[in-house]
């Protein structure tokens, strides 16, 4: 089995056709036509359908694999080449909304600072978005909401976030100070759908005390909620992080009593070994966490640890 053959077939799943896949790969229509074919006779399989251009099930497979092996080769570059000069490499890092607004910034200096030579490509999404990406390796690393239900990913605590409740300025709820969460199920609030794990643990908190809370809108991604709150559109439990003193001008903060905060944490797909790019970020990631002047969350490691 060649390196090539398996280039050919990746190529012509980016591509969609083997034309396309050529012109990828700066070659000609018909070494990819060959590459492929001296792969399928080795394994005894046909991978592509020639009259659609498109993967068989075997060929998916194969692809698969594929994928993983260039990752992993790519990686044996970036770590040999650590150990004789400086880190150097691409990472693609995941990290949900809240979070990135006050991580990223400092990622990216200190990563410049640290590994001029380390690309790092952040991706903002959800948890449920997040998560699909790290099990397909096509993310290296995530910061997002725990705990996760997934068998495959490693994940370490970084930090717990207190819940609070953002109300608009002319809420019922907008002049009291604090509020016990079993209150909150007599009001409409934003909520993220159910099946993500922060309105899971909202929910597992309400039937502990024998409540259901009332949906106004559901929204999957906590940044969003937070826009439609500040702009008055209803009530929404947020994370500490999420709701900045800025927006006193036309919200109130309000405390939870019986809500446990929320944590977040850095996940990796179990599979392989991170490059030593990607082990680079996490550390960046951990000092920043430690180091952070972030009122309302708790760190998971001792400082100086």
């Amino acid at each position: 089995m060649d390196l090539r053959q398996l280039a050919a077939l990746v190529a012509v799943a980016d591509e969609g056709s083997f034309s396309a896949a050529a012109r990828s790969l700066n070659t000609v229509q018909s070494n990819v036509s060959t590459h492929i074919a001296r792969l399928e006779r080795e394994l005894g399989a046909v991978l592509v359908d020639r009259a659609g251009g498109m993967l068989t099930e075997e060929g998916e497979v194969v692809v698969e694999r594929a994928r993983r092996i260039q990752r992993e080769l790519e990686s044996l570059r970036t770590d040999v080449a650590s150990l004789l000069h400086q880190v150097s490499g691409q990472v693609r890092l995941g990290c949900i909304g809240t979070v990135s607004r006050w991580l990223v910034p400092r990622l990216l200096v200190l990563v410049k600072e640290r590994h001029p030579d380390v690309d790092a490509v952040i991706v903002d999404a959800t948890t449920t978005s997040l998560v699909p990406q790290l099990l397909s390796e096509t993310l290296d690393l995530a910061v997002l909401n725990l705990p996760l239900a997934e068998p495959e990913l490693l994940t370490e605590q970084l930090f717990d976030e207190e819940r609070v409740l953002v109300v608009p300025g002319d809420h019922p709820l907008a002049e009291r100070q604090r509020i016990d969460f079993a209150e909150l199920a007599q009001h409409e609030l934003l909520l993220e759908p159910q099946g993500t794990p922060f309105r899971d643990e909202l929910d597992r908190a309400a039937a502990a005390v024998g409540v259901t809370l009332q949906a106004q809108a559901e929204v999957d991604g906590i940044r969003l909620l937070s826009t439609l709150a500040f702009e008055g559109f209803g009530p929404a439990v947020l994370p500490a992080t999420a709701a900045p003193p800025w927006i006193d001008a036309t919200c109130r903060r309000v405390g939870v009593d019986g809500l446990l905060p929320r944590s977040v944490g850095l996940a990796r797909n179990q599979r392989g070994r991170l490059s030593a790019p990607a082990r680079a970020v996490q550390d960046v990631i951990r000092d920043i966490v430690r180091d952070a002047d972030q009122s309302g969350i708790r760190r998971a490691f001792a400082e100086g640890a």
